[in-house]
């Protein structure tokens, strides 16, 4: 997803997307530590995505105040 993708969304959509990323980042986390997965990138993508959303939300609660 983009940060013209991102942008487009609602802040509740956001926010729900944030916390299911949260969540499946959290378990690809957990399944590299049980057995190494053979795309370790794709959780380093996943953390910056996040990072991505929360900083377009970050970013609206300041536009906001």
């Amino acid at each position: 997803m983009k940060n013209a993708e991102i942008r487009e969304l609602s802040t509740n959509e956001l926010l729900e997307r944030v916390n299911a990323e949260v969540a499946a980042y959290e378990m690809k986390v957990i399944n590299h530590s049980i057995t190494p997965s053979e795309n370790p990138a794709q959780i380093r993508q996943q953390r910056r995505m996040i990072a991505r959303m929360k900083t377009e939300l970050r970013q609206r609660e300041l536009n906001n105040k």
